[in-house]
């Protein structure tokens, strides 16, 4: 009888947590049913034409480094305003605004930066497409949503994800899944990722290994928030990979960005006009500061 009672406990206890990561409204959502609708909505957010201009602090084995980061219809403007959370000697940032006057006054040098950039978008919305057939998923409870991490007092719904085996990646791009475990937060009500953790269990080759390979242990993390009404950014990203490329070029990736201060921006906004506003802001900044300083000249 005492096995029949703890056996009816631990069924209830289940029950529990499938209740509370899969809403009464829809009985029969799945794991995988929940990641595909969630990956729809993310791809369809990645569309619009809304532009933000944000903050973005970097940390790297060689230190750290603070940029003023806007959206233009031409490419993602970005001027550097502290190393090491010191504002810039008056050398650095003369060297700053050289290198952006150079892109201004470059065309093709800056159309060969937006193409890279929507390379490098493309790349990143072939992996999110493949997040529903690439891993099997499991209920693994809920946690709460913070101002950084979806949105504060939202219930998140937490699955486990492991390869799954029948997968079989259209190209090297979507390779690194076959390796990746981890777990996954999604705001289910919003259908919006909030965060992605996962750590390559094995070695994964990309290329059909002529190319390279990324070493097991490698981890990413990724997670993103409502900023404003409906609108979600990303608000942090990690990565701590290492491998080799062509077989004999080591790779090691590490570094730790933090993404704030999150503001609208005009959606025509050229590159150039993206460039001012950064000035505007960064000068706006560097007043802020003095001021902030008890030692500052009156």
């Amino acid at each position: 009888m005492r096995s029949i009672r703890f056996n009816a406990k631990l069924a209830a206890a289940v029950l529990a947590m499938v209740r509370a990561a899969f809403p009464a409204d829809q009985p029969s959502a799945s794991p995988t049913d929940l990641v595909r609708r969630t990956v729809q909505k993310e791809i369809a957010a990645g569309n619009g034409d809304t532009k933000v201009m944000f903050m973005d602090r970097k940390e790297t084995p060689h230190g750290g480094q603070t940029k003023l980061m806007v959206e233009t219809r031409e490419g993602m403007a970005g001027m550097t305003v502290a190393f090491d959370d010191k504002p810039l000697a008056p050398e650095q940032r003369q060297a700053e605004e050289a290198h952006l006057a150079g892109l201004v006054s470059n065309p093709e040098q800056l159309k060969r930066k937006d193409k890279t950039e929507k390379e490098d978008a493309e790349r990143i919305t072939r992996i999110v497409k493949a997040l529903p057939d690439a891993f099997l998923y499991q209920p693994d409870g809920t946690e709460m949503g913070s101002p950084a991490v979806g949105k504060a007092g939202d219930q998140l719904v937490r699955l486990k994800f492991r390869p799954n085996p029948e997968y079989s990646p259209p190209s090297h791009v979507e390779q690194v899944l076959t390796g990746m475990q981890g777990y996954i937060l999604i705001d289910a009500d919003k259908c919006r990722i909030a965060k992605i953790d996962g750590t390559l269990g094995k070695d994964v080759g990309f290329g059909w290994g002529f190319l390279g390979h990324l070493d097991k242990g490698g981890h990413f993390l990724v997670e993103q928030a409502e900023v404003a009404n409906e609108r979600w950014e990303t608000t942090h990203m990690s990565l701590s990979l290492t491998g080799r490329v062509l077989l004999f070029k080591s790779l090691n990736i590490k570094s730790d960005e933090v993404f704030s201060n999150f503001r609208p921006a005009p959606s025509d906004l050229s590159f150039t006009q993206g460039v001012e506003l950064l000035k505007k802001q960064e000068a706006e900044l560097a007043q802020n500061q003095q001021q902030s300083t008890p030692d500052s000249p009156k």
